[in-house]
């Protein structure tokens, strides 16, 4: 980019700085979201409730699921497929 090219733009520069903050925000929230570590714990405490009698058998298969499809929706985002 030449000098005269910056001096043109530099009214926009304001709006670049803010474009890449968005970019980052949603940069850490979709690393954030799809962070397998959440659901491994979740599986871990649903695991615990489970064999401490706080939740029954049908609640713990139903959670379960829920879980481990996102799981797997976090994996496939992780090889580029779409979730």
């Amino acid at each position: 980019m030449g000098l005269f090219t910056q001096l043109v733009t530099l009214p926009l520069a304001p709006v670049r700085g803010v474009g890449w903050v968005v970019d980052r925000v949603l940069e850490a929230a979709e690393n954030e979201y799809y962070d397998p570590a959440p659901v491994h714990r979740g599986l871990a405490e649903l695991e615990r409730q489970l064999l401490a009698g706080e939740i029954d058998e049908e609640t713990f298969d139903r959670r379960e699921d829920e879980l481990l499809d996102r799981l797997d929706e976090i994996r496939a985002h992780g090889q580029g497929g779409q979730p």
